[in-house]
């Protein structure tokens, strides 16, 4: 969902079809100036990314953000790891339900906002595969009700 002033890079479609979203985060990154004008050329990717948190720390991992051209020799590398800036607190609450509970920190989008780039964060649980299918199949019964609506009108 795009709030005004925001303007999406990337979404990660595929995070709500495997997972249930408890919750969401919205957290700011520490990135190099390369890295900053791809994502303004929307040259980004969340898939198989992840967030881990080490050290008191949150680190995004994974996520696949392409070389820009004109930088030359002073590009960065596409996979890195890059620090995610989050309260303490946060980084705590979100570091002891990891841990317990089994839920897994998940990159949803990366965005601009107010021309900072933010990653929104979704605390989730791992689906089932009947749970995927269950929602395929709610879904499926939810376009056909719609089209017969439309088709009386």
């Amino acid at each position: 969902m795009v709030k005004s002033g925001e303007k999406n890079v990337c979404v990660n479609r595929r995070a709500r079809h495997d997972y249930f979203i408890e919750e969401t985060y919205e957290a700011g990154m520490v990135l190099r100036g390369s890295e900053v004008k791809s994502l303004r050329e929307g040259k980004a990717n969340l898939k198989d990314s992840y967030d881990r948190i080490q050290k008191g720390e949150a680190y995004l991992l994974n996520t696949h953000i392409s070389p820009y051209p004109a930088a030359n020799q002073f590009n960065h590398e596409p996979t890195r790891s890059r620090k995610l800036l989050l309260r303490k607190k946060e980084i705590e609450r979100l570091s002891g339900k990891t841990k317990e509970r089994g839920l897994t920190l998940i990159p949803l989008r990366l965005y601009f906002k107010g021309g900072v780039a933010k990653v929104e964060l979704g605390l989730a649980r791992g689906k089932k595969l009947y749970d995927k299918r269950e929602t395929l199949k709610r879904r499926a019964a939810q376009r056909e009700v719609e089209r017969s609506l439309k088709s009386r009108s």
